[in-house]
């Protein structure tokens, strides 16, 4: 071989991956702390505060926008859908949409992706 390693993970069907991360002494102490509190390895408690972080964060979106603005406003009115009261009534519910994405009507002038309205 040249001298390069080959960092891609030798995995073998039906084993477990071993992976070495670097973390602060800060860090360290904590998930010791962790670690001894819930009685469990240092490996043991990294592996389950993993598991435990990525259980509570939202899932990764299957495709996300291009650079095309449509698609990033579909997008961007889903996402407000989701976070917006179920109880609202359906006209209150597309003017807070419409308020979010096109922003205030008193900054309408300074939005260059609007066309310009004349007077």
């Amino acid at each position: 071989m040249s001298g390069q390693r080959d960092h891609s993970p030798a995995v073998r069907p039906g084993e477990d991956v071993v992976s070495a991360v670097e973390l602060s002494q800060q860090l360290t102490a904590v998930v010791d702390a962790w670690a001894e509190a819930h009685r469990i390895t240092r490996a043991d408690a990294i592996r389950r505060l993993l598991e435990l972080a990525l259980a509570a964060s939202p899932p990764i979106p299957a495709e996300t926008p291009s650079g095309d603005p449509l698609a990033i406003e579909r997008e961007a009115i889903r996402q407000i859908e989701e976070m917006l009261d179920p109880a609202l009534p359906a006209g209150e519910r597309e003017r807070r949409i419409r308020r979010l994405t096109e922003g205030p009507p008193e900054f309408s002038k300074q939005r260059v992706d609007l066309p310009k309205h004349r007077t």
